[in-house]
């Protein structure tokens, strides 16, 4: 299905340094970004207290937060969660100073919050509470960075087999290129880099090795089809023809995640806003990051295209 044709094929790779300048310039923002700033992680990878906390009507977070920081817990997330009248409450791990141990700490930190907050409202009303130990959060994030040099790994065997390395070598430059870029803007804005981020990330990887796959199929075919042509217009002619499909595709699913989004809640706002961004990037990398770097790294007719028997018989003696 196409929802519109273009005629004229658009020339891609003429401006393709330019576009790779600017990628260089915004990895590199990301990776300083990182560097200096880090991830604002959440209690799964920190370890602390997760709190609901229900009102019979609408909750004022500030008022909560003034609550708490009397109570001197000030290095505290307050968010109103699912209805305007739910509040999720995050409290950093304590680590126990008078030999408890540390659920039974985190226990009565929790305790000592609801009585706080029960003095300034009593209609507040504890809906959940949840520990996660340092240890957990530990175990979590080294499994959530296996996961991802997985993923990578896999992508690469994966591209490897299905066209040639170097085609594997330009995707998964142009993915991770995706990532660190995601990475920067939770770094630079200090969003908080939560398990559903991760889920959204590993996601954008999968997502955006699908985009970097149709293109580099359309390649193959106009590498068979255009035999005159030289590795810049076959690129451009391959780019062009896939930009209404490109257009249909991540329309339909930014829409989508659009809607979760505003329409998502607490729970999911970073989880849709990493998408959104992964999404933007994944179709700008696989278009003008990818195609630039395979023909970088010597892709040509001669992976695909064995040579033709009379050009072989005009060279023989």
């Amino acid at each position: 299905m196409e929802f519109f044709r273009i005629r004229r094929t658009i020339p891609f790779m003429r401006h393709a340094k330019v576009f790779n300048i600017i990628s260089l310039i915004t990895f590199l923002l990301a990776v300083f970004f990182l560097a200096t700033r880090g991830l604002h992680f959440s209690i799964e990878f920190l370890g602390g207290t997760v709190m609901e906390v229900q009102y019979k009507q609408d909750a004022e977070p500030e008022k909560i937060r003034n609550s708490l920081a009397k109570q001197g817990l000030t290095d505290v997330s307050v968010q109103t969660f699912g209805t305007s009248r739910d509040v999720l409450i995050r409290l950093p791990l304590k680590a126990p100073t008078d030999g408890t141990t540390q659920n039974d700490a985190m226990k009565a930190l929790s305790e000592k919050v609801m009585t706080g907050l029960h003095g300034d409202d009593a209609s507040a009303q504890l809906k959940r509470v949840e520990f996660v130990g340092g240890q957990v959060g530990k175990e979590l994030a080294t499994d959530g960075g296996l996961a991802l040099l997985f993923v990578c790994i896999g992508i690469m065997v994966y591209l490897a087999f299905r066209f040639e390395w170097r085609f594997a070598v330009a995707t998964i430059i142009a993915n991770l290129h995706d990532v660190v870029i995601i990475l920067g803007f939770f770094s630079f804005f200090q969003w908080e880099f939560s398990l559903p981020v991760l889920a959204a990330i590993l996601a954008i990887l999968g997502y955006s090795v699908n985009e970097s796959v149709v293109v580099f199929d359309r390649v193959r075919e106009n590498f068979k089809k255009l035999r005159k042509a030289s590795v810049d217009e076959v690129m451009d002619a391959s780019i062009t023809g896939t930009i209404s499909r490109t257009i249909i595709t991540h329309g339909c699913t930014q829409m989508m995640v659009l809607s979760i989004f505003f329409f998502g809640g607490a729970s999911l706002h970073n989880f849709a806003l990493a998408l959104t961004i992964g999404i933007c990037f994944g179709i700008y990398s696989s278009v003008l990051v990818a195609a630039p770097l395979a023909k970088y790294l010597g892709a040509s007719r001669e992976d695909f295209v064995k040579p033709e028997k009379k050009a072989q018989l005009a060279d023989m003696p």
